[in-house]
């Protein structure tokens, strides 16, 4: 947060096409690697950007700065997104959207907390009564056409969509009642690990577009309150397919 206002543009990074990186992101991991392992000394590490150490029991899923774009662009949502997982599955998530101050965490098995406040999914079970979530493909295009098809439709028997930017955010917000669903395809595990067990500990449901469980690591992903999840899967059989591998 210190460095949001100072930030220069000669800092900027490209990894690839559209996907940006400062030294914001690389001293946030650091420092986040640093602690973590102090914490847990025996685990593992999946970061986004210094990948993965070798395969342990327990492994810290990290980024550092989920909302890179924004947060270069001195747009107002970006977090901190941390998961620990056992054998590849996350059984404690934190999510940390700095500028709102909203901390979302979940423990296996314990439910989830905004701010040390109880969470929970909304009720809403109409799609005609719901809003939807998503975040656009920035750099695969291969199935672009039918993510505008998808997109178009549902503009079309929703209360509407929105894409801010970071998944991990819209993961949290599936969780505390504010959309009914997110989706999207390309994402990877420091993404959605620590917002997939939010929604899931909040009363939600998770699937990959095809309703299976591949939506850590298999790179498409469905969150929703759960009273409209099969309405959703329906939609993204439509216009994707039963495709386990979009890429």
């Amino acid at each position: 947060m210190n460095e949001k206002n100072n930030f220069s543009l000669a800092d900027i990074q490209k990894k690839g096409f559209n996907d940006l990186v400062s030294y914001v992101d690389k001293n946030s991991e650091k420092a986040l690697i640093e602690g973590l392992t102090r914490i847990l000394p025996e685990s593992g590490v999946l970061a986004e950007e210094s990948g993965e150490t070798e395969k342990k029991e327990y492994t810290w899923v990290i980024d550092p700065l989920d909302g890179t774009t924004n947060f270069l662009h001195k747009l107002p949502c970006f977090a901190i997104s941390v998961a620990l997982m056992k054998d590849n599955e996350p059984i404690l998530g934190v999510v940390n959207e700095l500028n709102l101050k909203e901390c979302f965490h979940a423990i296996k098995g314990q439910g989830a907390k905004m701010n040390e406040q109880p969470i929970q999914v909304s009720s809403r079970n109409k799609m005609e009564d719901s809003l939807i979530a998503t975040g656009f493909p920035y750099n695969s295009f291969a199935k672009q056409d039918n993510y505008m098809e998808m997109f178009k439709y549902l503009m079309t028997c929703t209360q509407g969509l929105r894409r801010i930017g970071s998944a991990s955010v819209d993961l949290c917000y599936v969780a505390c009642g504010r959309f009914e669903a997110f989706y999207e395809y390309g994402l990877k595990p420091w993404d959605v690990s620590a917002g997939a067990l939010i929604v899931k500990e909040a009363g939600g449901k998770m699937s990959d577009f095809t309703g299976g469980t591949d939506y850590l690591f298999g790179q498409t992903i469905v969150a929703t309150n759960k009273h409209i999840h099969d309405e959703f899967l329906a939609i993204t059989n439509k216009y994707f397919g039963n495709q386990i591998n979009l890429f």
